[in-house]
């Protein structure tokens, strides 16, 4: 977040002073802004998996690769499912079975128990009837589990995409036979990024008071939504790693880039002008300084961007005044001369 400072300096820079020129201009002005370290750090993914078989089976349908897109609950791939489906229907017939045996059973129990009223049976017949009911039901109620587990062992044999994201890695081929716990197939979100970076131990307690921090991609600067510190340190290198959370689509950033992450631990004087008033040509920057009615093209070197201020490292002093708008005060100056 930018200092409020920094802010008033944008508003106050973005009035138009008083000015011979027909079009606006902007002070150049010394404000607070955030002083950092900058370190480096490689991108990684916050939802990255591989799938494994979670049982046997011949690869029958492979329809994603390399950098394909998948939605949540695609289908990855899908196994031959004979040795399943037949699993499954034995299990269905020792579930019928089951359900006679118990009705058998239950019916000689309930008769012997009008029986027994009248001393027609002896107990141990009785006793008898009441163990075959019960081992009747326990024997159903294992059929029963015989198909949930069949059931599942069949619907493993279409793998589905936990998550959207991308395959970045296959590890099988279709035909191919795999069995339980076989890695299948690897991917990742780009929705959710993150930045692991080392700290030296020196400026851990610096970032971690102040928790802000800013990666680098280009031209394009992004916040950190929030910052993961690891209690422990590293005895080799002797820093702390520090996570970045990265807003959602953050930018064209992709896991495994090296990225440049800067990290507020104080402030100081920086002299700013508004973004929109520097010209590019090629790798020199510049700026349309204007004094009453003369305008120069000026070469400056520039240094980060905070929101929508640039600052200004050499070329420039505080006071002079430029053009926010370069192109108009391009033609100015080409009618001038010519």
């Amino acid at each position: 977040m930018i200092h409020k400072t920094i802010l008033l300096a944008i508003l106050l820079a973005a009035v138009p002073a008083w000015s011979a020129v027909p079009f606006e201009t902007a002070a150049a002005v010394y404000d607070l802004a955030p002083r950092e370290r900058v370190w480096d750090g490689r991108i990684e993914a916050v939802n990255q998996a591989t799938v494994s078989a979670q049982t046997s089976g011949r690869i029958a349908a492979l329809p994603f690769d390399v950098n394909d897109y998948v939605a949540a609950g695609d289908v990855l791939m899908r196994f031959t499912d004979t040795e399943q489906k037949a699993a499954l229907s034995r299990a269905e017939a020792a579930f019928q079975e089951a359900s006679a045996r118990l009705a058998e059973a239950t019916q000689q129990f309930d008769r012997f128990s009008r029986m027994i009223e009248n001393n027609s049976v002896s107990q141990q017949q009785f006793d008898q009837s009441r163990a075959n009911r019960d081992a009747a039901q326990a024997r159903l109620n294992a059929a029963r589990s015989s198909i949930e587990t069949a059931k599942e062992q069949l619907e493993y044999t279409v793998v589905r995409a936990p998550y959207a994201g991308i395959v970045s890695k296959r590890h099988v081929e279709l035909g191919e036979l795999v069995s339980p716990g076989q890695p299948l197939i690897s991917g990742l979100s780009l929705q959710s990024l993150r930045v692991n970076v080392d700290v030296p131990q020196s400026m851990f307690v610096s970032v971690r008071t102040i928790g802000k921090a800013f990666v680098y991609i280009d031209d394009e600067r992004i916040a950190a939504e929030s910052l993961t510190f690891f209690p422990v340190a590293d005895a080799a290198a002797n820093t702390f790693r520090v996570r970045a959370n990265l807003p959602d689509g953050a930018a064209t950033l992709y896991p495994g880039m090296f990225v440049k992450v800067g990290f507020v631990v104080g402030e100081s004087q920086r002299l700013l002008i508004p973004a929109e008033a520097v010209m590019r040509r090629s790798e020199l920057s510049g700026v349309y300084v204007t004094d009453g009615d003369d305008v120069v093209l000026r070469q400056v070197r520039l240094g980060r961007k905070y929101g929508t201020s640039i600052e200004v490292l050499a070329g420039l002093s505080e006071g002079e005044t430029v053009a926010t708008d370069p192109v108009a005060a391009g033609i100015y100056l080409k009618e001038r001369t010519d």
